[in-house]
């Protein structure tokens, strides 16, 4: 079945445009209610969590209306990180998670993101079932048996403590110097009390959310001030994190960026080494840099790609039995800690490896060499197909024999905006730029 409303990463736009509408949002939580109240039982749960843009409180109160509307009892969280959704919806024994956030997107984008009973995202199959149901509508709960809804303060605090236990006790950040970027968004409290009362040194930015400037010259999409920040204060490294804190960017002691890539390589490598990496393999997507497959391989180690998504990612792991995968972008899933990308733990893991082998953020934050790549974005109109035009499919055919030996080109969709990507490695950095521009032109002209 395919989905008409769902991307890589539940439904997602500009609020207060089709889909992202109040009134959408209250279908979407009507048709989800119906969808997991299918065996007609009683007592059924929901909790929800958000961010911190100025539209969570209306698609909040929206979705809490559909979902009361079918029986479903909503407790509502306020902003936590999603990975906090996905441990509590298990904790709190819900039969579904909803995360409203656009993650890394501007503030006047929102998304929704839902979690199945098990803390793990919808698999394709079950978000185009609910996509029938949003547009054949659903039949409401009897007025006797409406939800009720209940605000739950202590999330926060129960997802600190699953952060904290990710580290062993007898490993203390007393002495370690953090810059802490929160976006501006979900984190911006959680993750400098979580280093705070692991004994960090926590220098906080990003932290002052007002609605409108979540991920705004901060974060892991935007890690200048991090960069400053760190240099300035002499701090040991950097953790900057997304919108909704499921992504991560390391900044070393010198101001200089680590990418997911960077992370899952030095955390595969000491994993295996220690004996806890499972299956002797990394799973990350189609974008992750040739140079971390090339030092998977040196280590004796396989990497397993996917289609881009952290949820494919996720899936690959469950069904391959691995414990660690992720994305170029920040995505790390652990999942002996975690349900979901979760970039405060991953960034623990970092400071973990610090501490354990005496070395800085500088030493290990740069594990392998990476092979020179180029991405580039194109944004298209509603209703344009670009990809599909002859003119385009001829100038890709032509990129990928142009690298034929000498590299690669991955060209796709975003999942989460209106935009082509355009993307190629190779080591000749002429033959990269002028592969990847061909393709762009294509794609503007098709558009234009």
């Amino acid at each position: 079945m395919t989905r008409k409303f769902f991307g890589t990463d539940g439904v997602r736009g500009t609020a207060n445009t089709y889909p992202m509408t109040a009134e959408m949002a209250l279908r979407i939580g009507a048709a989800v209610g119906r969808y997991f109240r299918n065996d007609g039982g009683t007592e059924h749960r929901v909790v929800i969590g958000k961010d911190t843009r100025l539209s969570g409180y209306m698609f909040e109160h929206a979705l809490t209306a559909g979902l009361t509307s079918t029986g479903m009892n909503v407790l509502l969280l306020g902003p936590v990180p999603t990975p906090a959704v996905g441990l509590l919806t298990t904790s709190m024994r819900a039969d579904l998670g909803v995360m409203i956030s656009a993650s890394h997107n501007p503030a006047v984008d929102n998304g929704i993101k839902f979690f199945g009973p098990d803390g793990f995202k919808l698999s394709d199959q079950a978000e185009a079932e609910i996509e029938h149901l949003i547009e054949t509508g659903v039949e409401p709960a009897q007025a006797q048996n409406i939800g009720r809804a209940k605000r739950i303060d202590d999330g926060r605090f129960r997802y600190i403590e699953r952060v904290k236990s990710s580290l062993p006790r007898a490993l203390p950040l007393r002495g370690v110097k953090v810059v802490i970027d929160c976006a501006n968004g979900a984190a911006y409290r959680a993750a400098p009390e979580a280093l705070w009362e692991l004994g960090a040194e926590v220098i906080s930015i990003g932290v002052s959310p007002n609605g409108h400037n979540i991920n705004e010259n901060c974060g892991s999409t935007s890690t200048r001030t991090a960069q400053e920040a760190v240099v300035t204060h002499g701090a040991d490294v950097g953790i900057c994190l997304d919108g909704d804190a499921d992504r991560v960017m390391i900044i070393d002691e010198n101001g200089n960026v680590a990418d997911g890539d960077q992370i899952m390589g030095l955390l595969a490598s000491r994993w295996a080494k220690s004996g806890k990496l499972k299956g002797g393999a990394l799973v990350a997507t189609v974008m992750s840099n040739l140079g971390l497959e090339r030092f998977m391989e040196g280590e004796g180690l396989r990497l397993e790609r996917t289609a881009v998504g952290d949820r494919y990612v996720v899936e690959a792991m469950r069904k391959g039995g691995y414990n660690l995968g992720g994305e170029q972008s920040g995505h790390i899933v652990m999942t002996d800690y975690a349900t979901t990308g979760d970039g405060l733990m991953a960034g623990l893991q970092f400071i973990a490896a610090m501490v354990e082998s005496n070395a800085p953020a500088s030493k290990l934050s740069q594990v392998f060499e990476t092979v020179p790549q180029l991405l580039k974005n194109v944004r298209y109109g509603e209703g344009q197909t670009p990809l599909e035009t002859s003119s385009v499919q001829t100038a890709i055919a032509s990129a990928e024999r142009a690298l034929a030996g000498q590299g690669r080109l991955l060209i796709r969709k975003s999942g989460t905006e209106p935009l082509v990507r355009v993307m190629a490695e190779c080591e000749d950095a002429q033959l990269l730029e002028r592969t990847v521009d061909s393709v762009v032109d294509a794609v503007q002209a098709a558009v234009a």
